[in-house]
């Protein structure tokens, strides 16, 4: 019997899982008798927009303020998030705690793939969460976990994961591309039609991504990575695709033996408050994450190499190749030489810096640790250097220096282009503009 692909008619003697020509996964079907059972879609009569409504307080709130802030002000009945993150993150925590605290406005069914009930209750008492309405089921069978959902008609539904999870009426191995694909369809078919906001946990890969195939990500209606390192106890939640709200928003919480704590001051949490620091080698940044702005500590050590001509290069939080990049321009335009020097850089608790708008930063942290001298207190610092050693504008420069404000910073150095650019700011900070890197380091007394 010949197989052929749905979607561009290919033919081949043999099932295959992908097709060669087109690309297309499980498309392939039997010629004769192979008939797949009609689906009960979710189908809605067609009506003008104007008189479609949408209520706000239709949102399921789940009381973790930096979570609400992520979905956009809370779950909205029907729709399908997928949360992914490294084993050991914390997401099975995040979503217990979660479910604990929406269970006090209905139902909610928590669908363990991979922990046995017991499991889940020691972890809900180690975190001190009960709730009547939070109904565990641990199992993998896809069949009795829709069996329990048209059962309990619940307002939220978890899944734990969907990798763990499998149908009586597939061939396909467990977690394989194909089952988790056919999972996916299933469940948000059903948060479609009975309107159940429902939560997906899913395995990513070693280089980040989720693994399965990229049609599950265009299924739902938001992915969200949760990050973090387990040897440390920051975590952010960072959404890669959100229908219902901003991709550009950051949540930051601190894993600890109470469970997820929020981080409600982030710039607090990264940044010495005031700017009290006598410590050589150390500057204060503001970063923006999204529309976000946080102010983070930046520490570097530069010492002399023993390893003959082989200087060590070390950064934590911070973009390798960028810091490559200033260390160069460092030694163009500034004519310091760095052959033979270790430099270490840090970002305190932590954090990672990705924007550009560090790097002044960065290499006064440098700067300060090579010739031995300080920084002044209070002194934040914003711009991008460019390869000329230019101090280039950065976005949201206002919002920045409100930031340092808040926090009983009194100095900023800023990119010149900004100041020009926006006349000023009404902020109580003193602003000093640099137009490159020689003339901002003179600023700080950097020099040698």
């Amino acid at each position: 019997m010949a197989y052929e692909c749905n979607n561009c008619g290919y033919t081949s003697v043999e099932w295959l899982g992908r097709c060669p020509k087109c690309g297309e996964w499980d498309s392939f079907k039997g010629g004769e008798g192979d008939q797949s059972p009609p689906e009960d879609f979710v189908d809605e009569a067609p009506k003008p927009l104007s008189e479609i409504s949408f209520d706000s307080r239709e949102r399921i709130p789940t009381d973790i303020g930096e979570f609400d802030r992520i979905l956009g002000g809370g779950l909205i009945p029907g729709s399908v998030i997928l949360l992914g993150g490294d084993p050991g993150i914390g997401k099975s925590t995040l979503l217990l705690q979660t479910a604990t605290n929406i269970s006090s406005q209905g139902s909610v069914l928590y669908v363990s793939g991979e922990e046995s009930s017991k499991q889940l209750k020691m972890r809900a008492e180690r975190l001190g969460l009960n709730s009547e309405n939070l109904i565990i089921y641990s199992g993998q069978s896809l069949e009795k976990a829709v069996g329990h959902m048209n059962d309990i008609d619940p307002i939220c539904v978890i899944v734990d994961s969907i990798q763990s999870l499998r149908s009586s009426e597939s061939s396909s191995s467990l977690g394989s591309t194909k089952q988790v694909r056919e999972l996916g369809r299933e469940f948000t078919r059903l948060a479609k039609k009975k309107e159940i906001a429902t939560l997906l946990i899913g395995h990513i890969t070693k280089s980040g991504d989720f693994s399965g195939p990229k049609s599950i990500e265009h299924l739902v209606d938001s992915t969200i990575y949760f990050e973090g390192k387990r040897d440390r106890n920051l975590r952010l939640l960072r959404p890669q695709k959100n229908r219902f709200g901003s991709t550009d928003i950051l949540g930051l919480f601190q894993m600890t033996e109470e469970g997820l704590q929020e981080i409600l001051n982030p710039s607090q949490f990264f940044a010495k408050k005031n700017g009290q620091s006598d410590q050589k080698g150390a500057s204060t940044v503001c970063t923006v994450e999204g529309k976000r702005p946080i102010l983070a500590e930046v520490q570097a050590l530069v010492t002399p190499s023993n390893f003959g001509g082989s200087p060590q290069r070390r950064t934590t939080g911070l973009d390798y190749n960028r810091t490559s990049l200033l260390f160069a321009v460092l030694q163009k335009q500034l004519g310091i030489k760095l052959e033979e020097f270790d430099i270490y850089l840090n970002v305190v608790g932590g954090f990672k810096i990705e924007e550009t708008a560090a790097d002044l930063g960065i290499v006064s942290a440098i700067l300060s640790s090579f010739h031995d001298n300080r920084i002044g207190n209070q002194t934040v610092l914003i711009g991008e250097i460019g390869l000329s050693g230019e101090i280039r504008p950065v976005k949201a420069l206002n919002a920045r220096i409100n930031e340092a404000e808040k926090l009983g910073y009194n100095l900023a150095l800023v990119p010149k282009a900004n100041a020009l650019e926006q006349g000023g700011t009404d902020s109580g900070l003193e602003l000093r503009p640099v137009k490159n890197l020689k003339e901002a380091i003179s600023k700080l007394r950097l020099e040698a």
